[in-house]
């Protein structure tokens, strides 16, 4: 049986690269999704599961995550049948490890993908040991790509590097495996880009609150300025008219004559 973490990171994984590639109208991904890839496989599945004692076990292939490039992803599909695709084999499969599969993952599965199916990169993570491994189809044979000073492996099929992030999705707090595009940006969910978008927004608001005030300030500063301006200009006009009442009682009395300059 699947763990719930095996189970949602497929889920993560599939809208990472949703995220990251756009709409598919160019591509396919699918998760636990057969892969048919010949019709003696096909029969040896169907006779297996209408057996009632099945006599052995047919060669099942349903990678956790693979991709398919140039293809309509918008097509409805319940699994994936070579020859009804052209024969198209997937150019990315990832596989997560859990201990009953860690052999076949990470011996068999490498040998299978690369002498049958030719699969550009495979990718396997082990949550458990911390274990992220990914090869690039060179000839007929897989070899290592080299992890970054941060650890990612770069993708050229998904041009996005793969790394592991620690962190909350859906609830839970594990070791995910996640995308970061070719600048080093963490793709993000769908509810990552809609929370960073919300406290844009709120960040915005309150600039927009805070510059608001400073403007409500600035006015009544520039208020208080008008207004100290007119009580000095009244005054001034009150002086003024002060001294020309008292200068006209002094020519009055004489005690200045009608041609003291004015001052």
């Amino acid at each position: 049986m699947e763990s719930d973490w095996h189970v949602v990171s497929i889920t993560l994984l599939d809208e990472l690269v949703r995220n990251h590639l756009g709409t598919p109208t160019h591509y396919f991904c699918g998760g636990n999704m057969f892969i048919y890839y010949s019709l003696e496989q096909a029969e040896e599945i169907e006779q297996y599961v209408e057996a009632e004692t099945p006599k052995r076990k047919p060669r099942f292939k349903g990678p956790d995550f693979f991709l398919v490039k140039d293809v309509d992803g918008t097509k409805p599909r319940e699994s994936w049948v070579v020859w009804n695709e052209d024969g198209r084999y997937p150019d990315l499969v990832v596989e997560f490890v859990s201990p009953s599969t860690r052999g076949k993952d990470v011996e068999k599965n490498a040998q299978f993908y690369a002498k049958v199916f030719r699969v550009p990169e495979y990718f396997w993570f082990d949550r458990r040991r911390g274990e992220l491994v990914g090869y690039r189809l060179v000839g007929r044979e897989y070899v290592r790509i080299e992890p970054d000073a941060r650890g990612w492996l770069w993708s050229e099929v998904l041009g996005a590097y793969v790394g592991v992030w620690r962190g909350e999705y859906r609830g839970r707090v594990w070791s995910w495996l996640r995308l970061w595009d070719s600048a080093g940006e963490l793709v993000l969910t769908r509810e990552e880009r809609e929370a960073r978008e919300r406290a844009a927004r709120e960040q915005a608001e309150a600039r927009a609150e805070q510059a608001e005030a400073r403007a409500e300030q600035a006015e009544v500063q520039a208020q208080r300025e008008r207004e100290r301006a007119e009580r000095e200009r009244a005054e001034r006009e009150r002086l003024q008219a002060e001294l020309e009442r008292l200068l006209e009682r002094l020519r009055q009395q004489g005690v200045i004559s009608e041609d003291e300059p004015q001052p």
